[in-house]
């Protein structure tokens, strides 16, 4: 059985790798993996978690060629609980969770790492950011407090309704990640912070982060996603022109 999440020993740290190339999309198999990796880290004694990808591609967002192979409602509000599981595991996990953005990271995939403590990107020309709307997407309102949560509300309207991917180096300077690294040298610096983190008296740390991320865990409360009204949305046909488009340019 293949592997979906590589699981690495740092000490107190463990990094949790995504493993589904070639770009990791977050089908339900990958999703449910990372859902049930996360805590089974934390059971197994990790006092942090590294959250990592590809080289190239951290992860390219949901896999929307299997999403449009769904063929019922009921699959494919199964297929978008899954991703949400799995982004509620790293937002309410117990232990922080540092992102190491080892390459490109669209739309599913800047969701995660908007959902843990800290991101450190790889320097360069990759991208990050919640690109739905250039593929016919509406983020729901809980998706986009994430954004807002972190580069503040203008900046992420502009963001959101252009569906806008900025380079590394832009990411940094708008506060979407929190440090820069050379490609090969990105988990290495998630985990510095962590041990940093680590350093500091451990159950004060862990209250008031508990506090401080208390909108992060309200924020993705079914409530403020609404799988009902963004699957009554899926048919809508900019939004199938729109996906039908992105996969004609994946395949090419």
């Amino acid at each position: 059985m293949t592997t979906l999440i590589e699981t690495i020993d740092h000490g107190r740290i463990t990094e949790l790798r995504l493993a589904r190339p070639p770009v990791n999309a977050l089908d339900p198999a990958l999703c449910r993996a990372l859902a049930d990796a996360v805590p089974a880290a934390i059971a197994a004694g990790a006092d942090g978690l590294v959250l990592s990808g590809g080289e190239k591609v951290f992860s390219a967002g949901l896999d929307v060629p299997h999403l449009l192979s769904l063929d019922s409602r009921e699959a494919l509000g199964a297929a978008w609980t899954g991703f949400l599981d799995a982004a509620r595991a790293l937002a309410t996990s117990e232990v922080p969770v540092a992102a190491a953005i080892t390459g490109h990271s669209p739309a599913g995939g800047c969701v995660l790492a908007l959902c843990c403590d800290y991101r450190v990107m790889a320097e360069g020309a990759f991208r990050i950011g919640l690109n739905e709307t250039q593929v016919g997407l509406v983020a729901p309102e809980g998706i986009q407090h994430l954004m807002r949560r972190v580069v503040g509300p203008h900046r992420a309207e502009r963001l959101l309704v252009g569906g806008e991917l900025v380079e590394s180096a832009r990411a940094l300077e708008l506060g979407l990640v929190d440090a820069l690294a050379g490609p090969g040298q990105v988990v290495e610096a998630a985990c510095a912070w962590l041990e940093a983190l680590l350093a500091l008296p451990r159950t004060p740390v862990l209250r008031t982060r508990l506090i401080a991320r208390a909108d992060l865990h309200a924020a993705l409360d079914p409530a403020r996603i609404d799988i009902d009204t963004f699957i009554d949305a899926w048919n809508d046909p900019d939004t199938q022109a729109g996906l039908r488009a992105l996969v004609a340019r994946l395949g090419k």
